[in-house]
């Protein structure tokens, strides 16, 4: 049976720092202390909007393939089935801090579930010919000639680089509607979702990562999702950042977004995949769209907190 709400629907993309803050281990009680802030945000926003929550997970793939690297003993797991694990570790964790959230506020009669994600890529995308995304540990200039896979120098040493294509759907996007219409929070696309190519009826996994604002955003067209919030380390989306004229904006249209990017305001790396995403999801039909700090999410979705992505 449908669950017959007009409750407006709000994807929340939660960055890497929602569970690991600077100058943290990465513990589990660190992470799931750092979870309880944008958890509370989130049971309340749940009286009001049906709600989907996607997150990151760079960082704690970047411990299973450090894990890897000191157990020879124990055979290598590919790419796309650590993206997995952690989809399965972080929608743990996400989901039991914020069901304690639920309770605390008197919200315990509210049904969530993690999901785990594929989202498929194109064979064709021309990211798979240049492996730019790095992942995993540093290594020194003569480990790295050793290693079975493309690598890059960065400032603290050589990395493995991985290939970034960009999201073509999400496998269980029907799925995730109906339990949406069902009023369920949903947990799911953990890192970008799983990377898979088409084979007739069938899938395969391939060694690669997706973006997960990007992935995020592809979502929120399919499901109809009407407000879009991107939870991050900074308060907004600045002009000129890391300078001594930084600017951050309150507001953005999405030509102007355009034109920022098209000047290189917004790097690849950073914040460039972030206002893209936002751009993508309004022209797809998205209400409103935000992107702000992690504290910052209930207030960005009532309106007057963060940088506000508008049409015109």
């Amino acid at each position: 049976m449908r669950h017959n709400t007009k409750k407006e629907t709000i994807l929340i993309a939660l960055g890497g720092n929602a569970l690991i803050r600077a100058g943290q281990q990465g513990t589990i009680a660190e992470q799931l202390e750092n979870l309880r802030q944008p958890m509370q945000q989130i049971a309340r926003l749940s009286e009001r909007y049906r709600i989907i929550i996607t997150h990151g997970n760079g960082p704690q793939v970047g411990n299973l393939l450090l894990q890897q690297e000191c157990c020879s003993a124990v055979p290598r797991l590919p790419l796309e089935i650590l993206v997995a694990q952690t989809q399965g570790q972080i929608g743990y964790m996400i989901e039991s801090t914020l069901d304690g959230e639920l309770e605390a506020a008197g919200l315990g009669n509210r049904h969530l579930v993690s999901l785990i994600s594929y989202v498929v890529v194109a064979e064709s995308d021309p990211a798979f010919l240049d492996p730019s995304k790095p992942v995993g540990p540093f290594y020194s200039e003569e480990e790295a000639k050793s290693l079975p896979w493309p690598v890059r120098k960065t400032a603290k040493g050589y990395r493995r680089v991985v290939a970034s294509p960009r999201p073509v759907t999400i496998v269980e996007k029907s799925e995730i509607r109906a339990l949406i219409d069902l009023d369920f929070i949903v947990i799911c696309c953990g890192g970008g979702g799983i990377p898979v190519i088409r084979d007739g009826r069938a899938f395969h996994g391939v060694d690669a990562v997706i973006d997960k604002d990007l992935a995020s955003a592809r979502l929120a067209g399919e499901v109809g999702v009407d407000i879009f919030v991107i939870a991050t380390d900074v308060p907004g989306v600045a002009i000129g950042y890391d300078t001594p004229d930084a600017r951050y904006l309150d507001r953005m249209t999405v030509s102007e977004a355009r034109r920022y990017l098209a000047e290189g305001e917004f790097p690849a790396g950073s914040m460039g995949p972030k206002v893209e995403a936002a751009v993508q999801f309004l022209e797809s039909g998205g209400k409103r769209a935000a992107i702000t700090a992690i504290e910052g999410i209930e207030q960005a979705v009532i309106g007057g907190n963060g940088t506000e992505i508008v049409l015109a």
